[in-house]
């Protein structure tokens, strides 16, 4: 069963993507959070799942490749706002702690995704260059509910 909920995640993210209008591109803090969680997510999940038949560090190189000024400028939005908000120093640290946490969320894995589904849904936004795919796809794997909507659809 979990490795079909990760086959129609992964498909789910692919077709939402490709119909996502360009007004969900990245703007905004709260956007931009999303995106370097996304993004830690898939990261700490390609180290977690490494030493397994499911390990998708290139596919994770690839995204990361594919989408770096899009998770660039995600990142350069966040921590412009926390510098405005708590200095140069301050900013610096409040990005590293606000990235850790995001980072030790994932340390046992995405909720609901197993190493096969986060391995599809990685190697699929790699080549996914729609506007608004990865906020597409952050919306998704990063809600609560995500889960529930992904497996509604199919």
């Amino acid at each position: 069963m979990t490795s079909k909920l990760g086959i129609a995640a992964g498909l789910a993210v692919v077709l939402m993507a490709a119909t996502t209008p360009a007004a969900h591109a990245a703007t905004g803090n709260g956007e931009a959070v999303k995106l370097r969680k996304l993004d830690i997510m898939l990261m700490v999940n390609s180290l977690r799942c490494r030493s397994t038949p499911e390990s998708f560090q290139s596919d994770y190189a690839a995204f990361a490749s594919a989408h770096l000024a899009e998770l660039n400028e995600a990142n350069s939005t966040i921590k412009r706002d926390l510098t405005r908000r708590f200095g140069t120093a301050g900013g610096k640290r409040a990005f590293d702690r606000m990235s850790t946490q995001m980072a030790n969320e994932y340390g046992g894995g995405h909720p609901w995704l197993d190493c096969h589904g986060l391995k599809q849904v990685t190697h699929e936004l790699a080549h996914d260059h729609h506007q608004g795919a990865l906020l597409a796809a952050a919306d998704d794997l990063l809600d609560g509910n995500g889960r529930a909507k992904l497996v509604a659809r199919y």
